[in-house]
């Protein structure tokens, strides 16, 4: 590992927006919060594959992957971020390194491949990501992406988190110090209000972005960036002149809103676009911090105008399936800001939650959690720290929970459990933020839990029907 990604590691690892990073040692704190990896080990995600997912979603760049030309298939479009405009963020491009380059270097490759970009697609900039096999032959991403900056006059950024750095987690935080070091800061915006907002660790997963948009534009605030998701780079680059900073998910990307803090002054707060009170309590926060900022106190009796009509028509939309749905219980198996934020919205929606996982949650996310569910602080039963596949599928199988929401790796348990699931994490299909999002995830929970695809399948087969004939079974009309 270089002396350089030892320094940007060692410095995402002092980390003051984490109370749980300041309150170890100065030795224990260089250690990190994650274990590293083996070179080219990718279970769980890499620090590369994180690097690459967190700024995928910058819609008007190129991305370039340094390296063997799988590791452009591992992270490629994984997530349904979507784009309101340019497509090339969707372009697979890596530099395909060989033998030969393994030997040699692969330095002049990547400046090749960078000038064979900009002459066929001429993105306003190219996103350059460094792998385990070119940081182990010593390939000087940072050198070459200067020297191709100067001599195309177009950024070339280095993005210098190899896998085997650590875990996906690491990546993330990596990625977001590559746009603290060379592109947030670096331009100027033709006007700025005093109702600009930045938008952090929101990656519009199936347009989610754009069903709260609305809702801010309704007041005049301005999105002045969104961090990343059908960002732009230009409006990356002008972050920096925004009043206030919305973190969506601390445990990605906190670290940019701590430093854009230090250096610019600018304020944030961590909230979440899912459910109905939390949407709410956003808008809140967010009218507060920019009346602070300077911006026309009539802000706040706007937002509760605003939040008055959309939470009456939210309500009203979602009491149909509330009738079904009341006392239903749910397993949530997900991570960060999920972990919280989706139970707030399905006790909205009367449902119980039984359990939610904390694994990749921070210290305040499990005090949210403490809080919404009236947990003790002992009481830490309905928090899952790790749930093995069988324990899942136990859980399940004795009908201790009627749903599991969670990512695409958990489904076959509930299938195998012959039991509902919906996805709930960045592969789903359906945006679930804001007021409408909570419509939705509502309606999808329903028709899971309604489809009588499940009272079929939970019949016996005839061979397990206690030596009954294929045709009673048959006959009977169950079948």
């Amino acid at each position: 590992m270089s002396t350089a990604l030892k320094v940007r590691i060692a410095g995402v690892f002092d980390e003051p927006g984490c109370d749980k990073n300041q309150g170890k040692s100065d030795k224990d704190r260089k250690k990190g919060c994650s274990k590293q990896l083996a070179p080219g080990a990718a279970a769980g995600g890499c620090a590369f594959d994180g690097a690459k997912i967190a700024l995928q979603p910058v819609v008007d760049v190129a991305h370039l992957v340094h390296g063997p030309i799988a590791c452009e298939g591992n992270s490629w479009d994984n997530r349904h971020c979507a784009s309101s405009g340019p497509q090339i963020y969707r372009t697979g491009f890596t530099t395909d390194i060989n033998e030969f380059d393994v030997i040699y270097g692969g330095e002049k490759r990547l400046f090749k491949s960078i000038r064979e970009i900009l002459d066929k697609y001429d993105p306003p900039a190219v996103f350059v990501y460094q792998t385990c096999v070119t940081a182990l032959v010593g390939d000087d991403i940072e050198a070459v992406c200067q020297r191709a900056s100067e001599k195309f006059g177009k950024p070339v950024i280095p993005v210098n988190a190899p896998g085997f750095a650590g875990q996906k987690n690491l990546g993330n935080k990596l990625g977001a110090e590559a746009l603290l070091d060379y592109v947030i800061g670096t331009r100027e915006p033709e006007f700025t209000t005093a109702y600009d907002i930045n938008i952090i660790g929101e990656y519009n997963l199936v347009g989610e972005l754009w069903q709260v948009k609305p809702l801010l534009e309704a007041l005049g605030i301005r999105v002045l960036a969104c961090i990343a998701g059908d960002a732009r780079y230009n409006d990356i680059a002008c972050a920096h002149r925004a009043r206030v900073n919305m973190m969506v998910c601390s445990k990605a990307m906190i670290n940019i809103a701590t430093k854009m803090d230090q250096r610019w002054g600018i304020p944030y707060f961590e909230g979440s676009f899912y459910g109905i009170g939390d949407m709410s309590e956003s808008l809140r926060q967010i009218a507060r911090l920019l009346v602070q900022q300077g911006a026309a106190a009539d802000l706040l009796d706007r937002t509760e105008r605003l939040i008055e009509i959309e939470e009456a028509r939210a309500y009203k939309r979602i009491a149909q399936y509330r009738q079904r749905l009341t006392g239903k219980r749910a397993l949530l198996i997900t991570g960060g800001v999920k972990s919280w934020s989706v139970v707030a919205a399905l006790q909205e929606a009367g449902m119980e939650v039984v359990g939610t996982s904390v694994k990749k949650s921070t210290k305040e996310d499990k005090e949210r959690i403490r809080e919404i569910m009236g947990l003790t602080e002992d009481d830490s039963a309905h928090m899952i720290e790790n749930m093995t596949p069988r324990e899942m599928y136990a859980m399940l199988r004795d009908a201790r929970a009627d749903i599991m929401l969670s990512g695409g790796r958990s489904q076959f348990v509930a299938l195998k459990a012959r039991m509902p699931w919906l996805d709930i994490n960045q592969e789903r299909y359906h945006p679930y933020a804001g007021y409408e999002g909570m419509v939705e995830l509502v309606h999808e929970i329903d028709r899971a839990i309604q489809n009588p695809v499940w009272q079929q399948v939970r019949i016996a087969a005839p061979w397990d029907n206690d030596g009954e004939p294929l045709g009673a079974v048959a006959n009977s009309g169950s079948v």
